[in-house]
């Protein structure tokens, strides 16, 4: 949970609700900068401690952003095209906050700060690998999360729209007009039979794992639904014409192939 004691977010137990200071870290005055000299962010935390969230949503809102949560990495996933950063948490109840981040990553290029009790070496190396921006361990200062986010957000270029189009081989996914062809020769794919291609081709020589891909194409990383994956991925390789096209890899998931 969070405590805050000389402005440090302390996730240890606590037998009293955190009470939220007016004077250390959370009063605007002592930011930075204030919303009207910013652009006022959109800040998705996810957290699936519900104080620690409530807690640290609403010393973002004092600091003049728009700020919201959510518990799981599968509605994180859902959620962050409609944000600005995220805050994220490595460790979640339905996927490893890893994979969430690899997940958001290969398909879009908004800022991330992994936010983690998780503090070894071993830990921020992975955690950057896997495309977070910055790497806060916890307990943390409260006005450090608020410089360490106007840092991120300072390197956070606007970049040119990422390309709509994969190519990888003969295959072409055009994410745009959700057209699928195969040197030239257009293929007729369900909703469902893109979306897994093309997250699937959005990260070529990744496995992606099977609560991923539940989360990011059906929307569900609680449910077990049966041969659903297995069903559409075997649809998928006929309509493709090989079953190279999507690899399983036994115990993990899949990963887009090379024919």
């Amino acid at each position: 949970m969070y405590r805050y004691a000389s402005d440090v977010l302390d996730f240890r137990t606590e037998q009293h609700p955190p009470s939220i200071p007016q004077a250390h870290g959370l009063n605007v005055e002592a930011s930075p900068t204030t919303p009207a000299e910013r652009h006022v962010l959109r800040v998705l935390v996810v957290e699936n401690e519900t104080r620690a969230a409530d807690t640290l949503v609403q010393g973002l809102l004092r600091q003049g952003y728009h700020a919201e949560s959510v518990a799981t990495g599968g509605h994180a996933l859902q959620a962050h095209h409609q944000v600005d950063l995220v805050l994220l948490d490595v460790d979640l109840p339905d996927l490893d906050g890893l994979e969430v981040c690899r997940g958001i990553r290969a398909v879009s290029d908004t800022p991330i700060i992994a936010v983690t009790a998780r503090g070894s070496e071993l830990d921020r190396v992975l955690g950057l690998q896997a495309g977070a921006d910055d790497y806060l361990v916890k307990p943390y200062g409260f006005r450090e999360l608020l410089a360490r986010i106007e840092a991120v957000m300072r390197r956070a270029r606007p970049r040119q729209a990422a390309s709509r189009t994969i190519d990888h081989g003969l295959l072409r996914i055009d994410a745009t007009t959700r057209e699928i062809s195969i040197g030239g020769r257009s293929i007729e794919l369900t909703r469902k039979e893109f979306d897994l291609l093309h997250l699937l081709a959005s990260q070529p020589g990744t496995v992606i794992s099977r609560r991923q891909l539940m989360a990011q194409v059906w929307d569900d990383t609680w449910s077990h639904r049966g041969r659903t994956i297995d069903t559409h991925v075997s649809s998928l390789r006929g309509k493709l014409g090989s079953s190279s096209w999507v690899i399983t890899v036994r115990g993990v998931g899949f990963r887009l192939g090379h024919p």
